[in-house]
């Protein structure tokens, strides 16, 4: 990859030239090792397709924002080196999916958040620093803001679903809230 020189086309933090990879370090990657490319193509597919199938009407908010955000944070907070790679993407979409399925207590999307941990879970270890040439920063950046926005869009798109018995009990309690205020707002006469 250093043969082509595309890695300084990757987010250089705090340097000026080093904001053109905002737009360009997702679309790098550095390993010569085909197998890793393959590994992170897989789960950037399966979890930007459940994004774009499960939240439609936000998806691509959550993409462009994903994608931009974590950039931007990357080149202001991460170490400075060369920080190249769509783990970002990945560990915002998973994040997002994740929290947002937590979030909103639908039990399709509370599926798909079991789902991501027992597919993804492993990529907690990926947020803190363990190897030297890993933009572990790109990581938990990534992550935050797929967090931050599953609770940023937590009324848009779909919703707990309320089941009858659900409606039936909400129905009576404000019956009994209703009754409640009624007497409290009869006044006995006044005995002057």
């Amino acid at each position: 990859m250093d043969d082509l020189g595309l890695v300084y086309y990757g987010i250089n933090p705090r340097k000026l030239s080093g904001l053109i990879g905002v737009l360009t370090a997702p679309l790098i990657h550095g390993s010569e090792n085909l197998n890793h490319i393959i590994d992170n193509s897989i789960p950037l597919f399966f979890l930007s397709l459940a994004v774009f199938y499960f939240y439609n009407k936000v998806a691509y908010r959550i993409f462009f924002l994903t994608y931009f955000i974590t950039g931007f944070a990357v080149w202001l907070f991460a170490r400075p080196a060369y920080h190249i790679g769509a783990s970002g993407l990945i560990y915002g979409f998973g994040s997002f999916l994740f929290f947002s399925g937590i979030i909103r207590q639908n039990i399709n999307l509370l599926a798909i958040s079991l789902l991501v941990v027992f597919l993804y879970g492993s990529m907690v270890w990926g947020i803190f620093p363990y190897k030297a040439d890993v933009s572990w920063e790109g990581h938990f950046l990534g992550g935050f803001t797929g967090f931050i926005l599953s609770i940023i869009y937590r009324n848009e798109g779909p919703q707990k679903i309320k089941h009858e018995w659900e409606e039936e009990e909400e129905d009576d309690e404000k019956s009994t809230e209703e009754e409640k205020l009624a007497e409290d707002s009869v006044q006995e006469p006044d005995r002057d």
